[in-house]
């Protein structure tokens, strides 16, 4: 059966969410299944998604390394075979890196990218062809606090947060005038199993002269490490309201922790650029000679 023959789905949503046998992703799926909706889990080991969520006609686990773009394809065709549609798109897989920049080596760098980012683009893909038939779906990126602003210790998982904002921008403005929605959810400190060994590589190597940046952000994630402040069960009813609107933000700041971060953020920007804008817009050709290029060039 494919996708333009299955059977049209009595659930009122059908939601396809990535590592979802645990953390953030477990927990979105468990309330989606809660309200009715049906859920395609994916996670590398599928018999992990059932352990977690439980057997039901409403859940179908699928086997998935992100990283594999033919195995993406494969899972979005085993969704659409069951439930002829997709919905709902949750790019959750991903995993964090502890260490500083140079402390980290290149394969570390690279497998955090493909995973974070390339991962996520190769599901996203796969599931675009089916929205774009219906014109309706929605495509909810998990990006970060670390997605608004960058820090010591965090910089290569930054950048790849900072990578899903970037594509997730693009995304909401080709998406729109197709009637599917895009956006990126930023989540703070949520206690989950985030900074466990399970869901955050650290770098082995260590170098003395960052003991007191990325080597103090080291000890601060142990001492965080299930005692953030941010309640996943919480999460997950707020990311029911958003696909629930009709009028869902490109972002979604999840957390007191991310809202004080981009409040801060935007104050350091507008204090920063007021201190160079005299040196910024002196980088223009002067208002004279761009009058008078456009005179010859108009004649």
């Amino acid at each position: 059966m494919t996708a333009s023959t299955a059977l049209p789905s009595s659930f009122p949503r059908v939601w396809m969410i990535t590592g979802a046998s645990r953390g953030i992703g477990a927990r979105i799926a468990e309330a989606a299944l809660a309200q009715g909706d049906a859920v395609v889990a994916t996670a590398r080991d599928a018999a992990s998604i059932e352990r977690r969520l439980g057997p039901s006609d409403a859940l179908l686990p699928v086997a998935l390394d992100v990283t594999d773009e033919a195995q993406a394809r494969h899972a979005v065709g085993a969704a659409l075979e069951r439930f002829g549609r997709i919905d709902v798109l949750v790019n959750n897989a991903g995993y964090g890196l502890l260490g500083a920049v140079e402390e980290s080596t290149a394969d570390e760098v690279l497998r955090l990218f493909d995973t974070n980012v390339f991962g996520l683009l190769h599901v996203t893909r796969a599931v675009l062809p089916a929205m774009r038939a219906r014109r309706a779906g929605h495509v909810i990126n998990i990006s970060s606090l670390g997605g608004v602003r960058s820090s010591a210790g965090f910089g290569v998982y930054c950048a790849a947060k900072f990578a899903v904002e970037g594509l997730t921008e693009a995304l909401h403005a080709e998406l729109a005038p197709l009637g599917i929605h895009a956006t990126a959810v930023q989540p703070g400190y949520f206690r989950t199993e985030f900074l466990d060994g399970a869901s955050l590589a650290v770098a082995p190597r260590v170098l003395d002269d960052y003991a007191a940046s990325a080597g103090a952000v080291r000890e601060a994630a142990r001492r965080i490490n299930l005692n953030q402040p941010g309640d996943p069960v919480r999460l997950a009813q707020a990311v029911m309201k958003l696909v629930a609107s009709p009028t869902p933000p490109l972002r979604l700041p999840l957390g007191t922790d991310t809202l004080q971060t981009i409040a801060d953020t935007h104050a350091f920007v507008a204090q920063e650029t007021a201190q160079w804008r005299a040196v910024a817009a002196s980088t223009d050709f002067p208002v004279q000679e761009r009058e008078e290029a456009q005179a010859l060039s108009a004649g």
